[in-house]
């Protein structure tokens, strides 16, 4: 990508970026585009007007799951673990598992899983636990235990989830279905039982660190908790907040094991991330290629597998989903639910922008939008 292509594209960002910030859909956000970081920052900090500075650390949500798929990439090159390997003997708790009979089944209308959940159905969201978008029992039950994917704080530590998650049964036999989320939380807890340290400090040596984060974890330190937004949902009235500015759950000490967790970040942080994934400073070719492209079947692609038209022109790596169709083919990336966003195009481009503002109707225009920027 050209100096010159890099300036027109971070002026199409800027643009792109002050019109919804004009529109209400958020009160501001920081991006980049390019190969190398430059900071685009535009609106404010909140609907109070406060500054918004381009180092301000953000709730980065399920953004969170590229960079521990990454952790865990790392594992299998060093041996620790194979893709296709069970998980059982790290996490006991997932053992001889049951599968419903089909979707809509009662809980106790179930079979034997065929074999056990593997590194990988982890990575690609296949293992059997997750979103069920549809009204049934699973679905249900999963709420009833306070284990739906929000994007409230967790409110429980690893250890309890995992064993609220192992009391229920799997919504398809492992590898063979599709279902969002819940997989990362597991594989946040593997990491740590595998490498024997707990996850946070695994992330910290083995992607923080060599990649050059130096503001990003499940923490925010005392001294760096101005610099962490708020973070707001839309109602009738305007934004709500939902975790205050230098406050809430990422702040203070960690009140129990959040392994299952996800982090805070700021742009240029996960800017620092990609541009070390993309130069081969934390995993090699051979898995880099495998986390960009598509892995999961197309028979697993059902339309009840996630929200309506999810899998046109789309599939899912690990930790990422990836275009597989079009002129943007080649081109991986993810979410976070309040409001942010990251691609990484097949020529190295990178677009990183980050909002406080929960996902909804304006922040998907955004992000739609945000997809067909010129690289």
């Amino acid at each position: 990508m050209s100096t010159s292509a890099s300036a027109d594209a971070t002026d199409e960002l800027r643009r792109l970026l002050a019109r919804h910030v004009d529109a209400g859909t958020m009160p501001g956000a920081v991006a980049t585009i390019g190969a190398d970081v430059s900071p685009v920052v535009v609106g404010v900090a909140g609907p109070d007007g406060m500054p918004l500075r381009a180092d301000a650390i953000f709730r980065i949500q399920s953004m969170t799951k590229t960079v521990t798929a990454v952790a865990a990439l790392q594992l299998v090159e060093r041996g620790g673990i194979g893709l296709d390997d069970s998980v059982e003997p790290w996490l006991p708790e997932l053992a001889e598992r049951r599968v419903l009979r089909h979707p809509s089944a009662g809980l106790d209308d179930t079979v034997p899983a065929d074999r056990a959940i593997t590194l990988r159905d982890l990575l690609t969201n296949q293992s059997g636990y997750g979103v069920i978008p549809i009204d049934s029992p699973l679905q249900r039950a999963i709420a009833a235990a306070g284990l739906e994917p929000t994007n409230l704080p967790a409110d429980r530590g690893a250890q309890e989830w995992l064993e609220a998650l192992a009391t229920l049964p799997l919504a398809h036999q492992p590898g063979r279905g599709w279902r969002y989320h819940l997989s990362f939380g597991i594989l946040g807890i593997l990491l740590g039982r595998i490498a024997g340290v707990p996850a946070t400090e695994l992330l910290r040596t083995s992607v923080f660190e060599p990649a050059g984060m130096r503001d990003t974890g499940f923490r925010v330190p005392a001294d760096q908790a101005h610099r962490l937004l708020p973070a707001y949902r839309r109602s009738g009235s305007g934004l709500d907040e939902v975790e205050p500015a230098g406050g809430g759950f990422h702040s203070g000490p960690a009140p129990f094991d959040e392994s299952h967790s996800e982090l805070v970040s700021t742009v240029a942080d996960y800017h620092a991330f990609l541009r070390a994934l993309l130069d081969g400073r934390l995993i090699g070719p051979e898995l880099l290629q495998q986390l960009r492209t598509d892995q999961v079947d197309a028979e697993v692609k059902t339309p009840d597998s996630f929200f309506p038209g999810f899998w046109d022109g789309t599939g899912w790596g690990f930790g990422a989903s990836v275009v597989t169709d079009g002129p943007h083919r080649g081109r991986f990336g993810w979410s976070g639910g309040f409001g942010t966003d990251y691609y990484v195009d097949p020529d190295g481009t990178i677009c990183i922008v980050m909002t406080q503002v929960e996902m909804d109707e304006q922040i998907f225009g955004l992000l739609a939008e945000l997809q067909q920027l010129p690289g």
